[in-house]
């Protein structure tokens, strides 16, 4: 090498330690830089929270001359109802209680009806019917429901709204959250619509069903069978998944997005997000509302909302009245009143189908205001600031060139690279997370933050901030450049982020998925803090740019945080309640994940504008390992605590019989068939006093019998069922009264290779028919929905007729026809089994001390049940 070209090395390398110095010197010092995430932090616990929170002043009694909703009023029915205690379809408590109370108070407003503008009709309708549901023929037979129709005197529309909820409930609830606050808040809508000089132009048909807990029953017979149902053409259906708070919508049309313009005018405290419509109908929400009814079989569009804080209560004995605060029914009684006047003064209720068109985007900021737009106005925004977006960047870049006197190639060919390091960044802060949740899961880890959800923020969040920050961190750490300034390089960072936001918005429109919203807004954010930026000095001055940006940033930041809080906030107590089979931590991770590359995307580059960013790296992993710690070898990462958010422990008090073909009783057994919850199964269980020596799989029955020779309760117990354990007991299963019994009544040949087997079946509230024909054996014909009989069920499952009665218990007879094509029935056709479940009777005494020895933290939901298996 000459002397020429080690001085010129020399000068470069002189060069290199000057920019170093100067860029070093621009930079903030290294202990603002942890500083800087911290503020973030803050800025989510010091306005998403309360925002999240907020809830209005409830109004009192003394308030009640205003015409306005009372919420003193609606918490004191809420009181009465709950402490009717559990209202269980086909229970005194449901069937007559909980009516008598509702009639009582609508009489009490029909006392007040103003009676020159209205008329009020009260009905008290019974239904039976049948309908296919996820593994299941769902039967019913004289399930109830209170109709009340108000009727504007001064007009003679025929077109009607629908306003929906139920007030029976789970077994071993009062379901003062589900839904018994939303009955009140309609009983109080009513009462000040009714009482009102205030005309309607349509009437309104408030609809209190008592079986929307077994698979929604007395909705599906309204819509099906009531006189007023096919006038109805619009719905607002009111259910919950928690108890307290506000209310979400969380679904809306389909196809009638003129809804939500209503929502918007209307509801004062709007808590909305089509993320939610499209999330809750992939089916990841262990839920379904009556909406599901109404749409599917009365094609009635509406919008569909639900309480969903405090779910850890949900379908418990701890849903009561005493949790729910009267900010929450002032909230969804405000909305509700004056959303429904608005509905029932609609024109679009003239003509429904004429403005059936497209879907609509939508979502609320805080619940300080609410926006929507049509999907087609949606798609021209998505487009129009991804475009925008890669236009300004292409500008920032040609400036990055002419500045540095470097050429736009060399610029780009950088800018490749880090695009590169980004991308790995983005993967890394999507993955980093669910390699967590996959972790603790297979060290039997489950829910760790289902108590404590702030470890959610150093499980799930803080290794998303590492993934995202590290590659850039490490880059920025070794790269040299003595033409583009490491400033520029943090901005090509910054627009590489911004690039893959753009190529996830551009094909998630073209998927059709309207949450690409959440993609959009932080992007745009972006691109309007890089116009400013490129029309002022500020894009070539150092750093300088960094507090435009950083400006920007807390609109998106504080969106994005408070969309994914919500969803922690549903799907953490959905976690338990959700079946063993799926890790619901993956769940909670992605979230997080998603969460932490909206919020943060734009945001966790800019610790390289800080000396020592490697720092705050480090510091994200001890708060991770800390995490991990507390999750993994301390009481803090339990998942439950006594009252606030047990383990739901489902069991049957089980009496098994099989009868054969000659009719002799071949095996009797009993035991308890315990059908997990949760990940952690029986874990949490084991060291306490609850005794469960024994408990055994029941897959190996499950291949063997049908219907794994147990009383399989409803679809819930059948999807989790390899999943399911067996307890066996000494002493016999005592089964109350009545008796659940199966007598065949006839057999009778239709032709030369058909017969119809006849049946009767009694016993309690709830029964089940498990049907299985023999492999040279069809069923030709029932006497149940014939049109079931077309679509089998997946084999090995047979039929599964789930039977609930209301009002009435009456015998059910029943026939099968069978048909054989050697047409010999004289050898065994046909397995039927009955199962009887006797839900609110505690069982024996040996399985009340059996339920006694459960821990304080158990949340029990368990009864006696039989199950008698023929052949015939």
């Amino acid at each position: 090498m000459s002397d020429k070209d080690k001085l010129i090395l020399a000068e470069s390398a002189e060069a290199l330690k000057n920019v170093d110095k100067r860029e070093s010197s621009s930079k903030a010092p290294w202990y603002f830089a942890n500083g800087f995430l911290l503020f973030w932090g803050l800025l989510f616990f010091a306005v998403v929270l309360p925002f999240f929170n907020k809830l209005p002043t409830p109004l009192t009694m003394e308030d009640a001359k205003r015409n306005v909703f009372i919420a003193e009023r609606a918490y004191n029915n809420l009181y009465n109802l709950s402490n009717i205690g559990n209202k269980l379809t086909g229970s005194k408590e449901n069937e007559v209680d909980a009516v008598n109370f509702l009639l009582s108070e609508l009489a009490q407003i029909k006392a007040n009806l103003q009676e020159d503008i209205f008329e009020m009709e009260i009905d008290v309708s019974k239904a039976t019917g049948s309908y296919p549901y996820k593994t299941v023929l769902n039967m019913y037979r004289n399930v109830q429901s209170v109709v009340v129709k108000l009727s504007p005197k001064a007009s003679n529309s025929e077109n009607y709204l629908l306003v929906n909820s139920h007030y029976d409930s789970k077994p071993y609830t009062a379901s003062a959250g589900d839904a018994g606050f939303m009955i009140v808040t309609m009983l109080e809508v009513l009462r000040v619509i009714a009482s009102t000089k205030q005309t309607l132009e349509h009437p309104i048909v408030f609809l209190f069903n008592g079986a929307e807990e077994n698979m929604m029953q007395a909705s599906h017979g309204f819509v099906t069978q009531h006189k007023w149902a096919s006038k109805c053409k619009v719905v607002v259906n009111l259910d919950a998944a928690g108890s307290g708070g506000r209310e979400v919508l969380f679904q809306s049309g389909p196809s009638h997005p003129w809804l939500v313009n209503y929502y918007k005018k209307y509801v004062k405290h709007p808590f909305a997000t089509t993320m939610a419509e499209e999330i809750f109908q992939l089916g990841i929400i262990p839920s379904d509302t009556d909406f599901r009814q109404f749409n599917m079989y009365g094609n009635i569009p509406g919008l569909d909302m639900a309480q969903i804080t405090n779910g850890y209560v949900y379908h418990t004995k701890y849903d009561l009245s005493s949790i729910i605060p009267r900010g929450s029914l002032q909230n969804t009684g405000d909305n509700l009143l004056e959303l429904v006047r608005g509905l029932a003064n609609a024109t679009e209720l003239n003509d429904i189908e004429a403005y059936k068109t497209g879907h609509a985007v939508f979502f609320d900021f805080l619940g300080l205001y609410f926006v929507n737009y049509s999907e087609a106005t949606g798609k021209s925004i998505n487009f129009g600031v991804a475009g925008a977006v890669l236009i300004f960047i292409f500008i920032s870049m040609w400036r990055m060139s002419a500045v540095s006197n470097a050429s736009l190639c060399n610029v780009a060919s950088w800018f490749i690279l880090v695009i590169i390091v980004q991308i790995i960044s983005f993967v890394l802060g999507l993955v980093l997370p669910i390699v967590v949740a996959y972790g603790m899961d297979a060290f039997g880890l489950s829910l760790t933050y289902y108590s404590t959800p702030l470890l959610v923020v150093g499980l799930y969040v803080c290794p998303s901030l590492i993934g995202l920050s590290l590659p850039i961190t490490l880059y920025y750490s070794v790269q040299r450049n003595e033409k583009i300034s490491n400033a520029y390089h943090l901005q090509l960072a910054l627009h590489s982020q911004a690039v893959i936001l753009a190529l996830l918005v551009l094909a998630a429109t073209a998927y059709g998925l309207r949450t690409s919203y959440i993609f959009v807004i932080p992007l745009a954010s972006y691109m309007i803090s890089l116009a400013f930026n490129l029309l002022t000095t500020l894009h070539d001055r150092s750093y300088a740019w960094t507090g435009v940006l950083k400006l920007s940033q807390v609109i998106p930041f504080l969106y994005s945080s408070y969309v994914i809080y919500t969803f922690v906030v549903v799907l953490t107590p959905m976690g338990a309640r959700a079946g063993s089979a799926s890790n619901r931590d993956l769940y909670i991770a992605v979230l997080a994940a998603v969460g932490a590359v909206l919020s943060f995307g734009f945001l966790i580059p800019l610790i390289n504008a800080f000396r020592k960013p490697s720092l705050v790296v480090l510091s994200l992993f001890l708060v991770t390992a800390i995490s991990l710690y507390l999750a993994s070898s301390t009481q803090i990462g339990f998942p439950y605590r006594p009252k606030t958010s047990g383990q739901r422990v489902a069991y049957l008090q089980v009496r098994s019989k099989y009868y054969e073909y000659d009719g002799t009783l071949s095996k009797d057994f009993s035991g308890y068939l315990f059908n997990f919850q949760d990940r952690r199964e029986d874990t949490p269980l084991k060291g306490t006093k609850v005794n469960l020596t024994g408990l055994a799989s029941i897959k190996s029955e499950c291949e063997e019998h049908m219907m794994c020779g147990l009383p399989l309760f409803d679809y819930r117990y059948v999807q989790n069922r390899l999943q399911s354990k067996f307890l066996k007991r000494d002493e016999p299963v005592q089964i109350p009264e009545p008796p659940t019994t199966l007598t065949k009544m006839a057999k009778t040949n239709i032709n030369a290779t058909t017969v119809r087997l006849e049946f009767n079946v009694t016993g309690p509230t709830y029964l089940s028919l498990f049907i299985k024909p023999y492999e040279d054996v069809t069923i030709s014909g029932w006497s149940f929905l014939s049109s079931h009989l077309a679509k089998p069920p997946t084999a090995p499952l047979p039929y599964h007729i789930y039977i609930t009665h209301g009002i009435d218990i009456t015998p059910l007879n029943f026939y099968v026809d069978l048909t054989k094509a050697d047409g010999d029935f004289d050898v065994p056709v046909l397995q039927l089994g009955v199962s009887g479940h006797y839900i609110q009777s505690p069982g024996d005494e040996e399985a009340v001390k059996f339920a006694s020895s459960f821990p304080s933290f158990s949340i029990l939901a368990q009864w006696p049940a039989i199950y008698q298996r023929y052949i015939f």
